[in-house]
């Protein structure tokens, strides 16, 4: 990786921004692409960097947005119609590209998908210990609230003891968030969300007393069993809509976590090349003809240029 780029990655990482690395790992003569080229793929399907010529972004950036909605990494080898003999790679995906004028090529494709944010409310022994946790887990952590709402966060713990407690709930529903924990005995839990006058869809999404029940005592253990309570959902094979359990109040909920930050990237708009049967994903300089007022999207100019001359011929 290039310090340019190695530079892109840290800082989209750093921004929360969901993207493709795709690398080069081997590259057929005449390729204009060698191994160890590479570039990033963002949601909206730019291309930063160098794999291929355009046939070959076009390849690219169609399997990198499926890579990232999926969060699978991809091996995928673009071939032209005519490649010479390339070594197989059982597992790969395989693209025939009929427009690609170089050699074949393969790239691995990795999505970089940031990690669950939890914000923590309060300054108490569990909120630090739901901190130091979430470390060990590789979530990433957040201590704004409740002066500012808290943006894509897959969680919200509220341990504060009583300070704060309504606002921070009342920004966390406000942002969206889909699983509210509240650290708090049943009763006095019970009594925060009345005085909220909160819908059912509201109070389903605050779990309270959080966490799941292992007979914590620490503060440690109560931040533990609050985590494990995210990772279980996170984890399991639940879909949002599915109905809670009785010791689980957002269990629904908090299943919307698994897809955070990948239920916030558009699937784009594809067409499909009437020349060469390609899939194309269309972007501001995708290749494009109207005919008699309808629109057609193509791999390359190549393509393009092939359909407008047929047109012309049977003019």
């Amino acid at each position: 990786m290039s310090r340019g780029m190695a530079a892109r990655v840290r800082e989209l990482s750093a921004e929360r921004v969901p993207f493709v690395h795709a690398t080069v790992v081997r590259a057929q003569v005449p390729s204009s692409a060698k191994a160890g080229d590479d570039a990033v793929v963002l949601p909206d399907g730019t291309i930063e960097g160098f794999v291929g010529g355009q046939c070959a972004e076009t390849s690219v950036r169609t399997a990198a947005l499926g890579a990232l909605r999926d969060g699978e990494t991809v091996l995928l080898r673009v071939l032209p119609d005519d490649s010479a003999p390339f070594p197989e790679s059982p597992g790969a995906r395989v693209v025939v590209n009929e427009c690609l004028s170089g050699g074949a090529l393969e790239i691995f494709l990795q999505p970089m998908l940031p990690a669950p944010l939890i914000e923590v409310v309060g300054n108490t022994p569990v909120a630090d210990a739901i901190v130091r946790i979430a470390e060990v887990l590789d979530y990433a952590t957040a201590r704004s609230l409740p002066a500012t709402a808290p943006e894509n966060a897959a969680a919200v713990v509220i341990a504060s003891h009583g300070r704060d407690e309504h606002e921070a709930i009342r920004l966390a529903l406000e942002a969206g968030v889909p699983y509210i924990a509240l650290v708090a005995s049943r009763r006095r839990g019970t009594a925060v969300l009345d005085g909220l006058e909160l819908t059912p869809e509201q109070r389903g999404r605050i779990s309270t007393p959080a966490g799941l029940d292992i007979g914590a005592r620490t503060a440690a253990e109560v931040a533990l069993s609050i985590l494990a309570e995210v990772v279980s959902q996170l984890r399991s094979t639940r879909r949002p809509g599915t109905a809670a359990t009785a010791d689980t109040a957002a269990t629904a909920a908090v299943a919307a976590m698994a897809a955070a930050p990948v239920s916030r990237i558009p699937e784009p708009r594809t067409e499909i090349d009437p020349v060469c049967g390609m899939t194309v994903v269309v972007m501001p300089d995708t290749p494009h003809l109207a005919v008699d007022g309808v629109d057609h999207w193509f791999c390359g100019p190549g393509c393009r240029d092939h359909y407008a001359a047929g047109l012309l011929g049977s003019g």
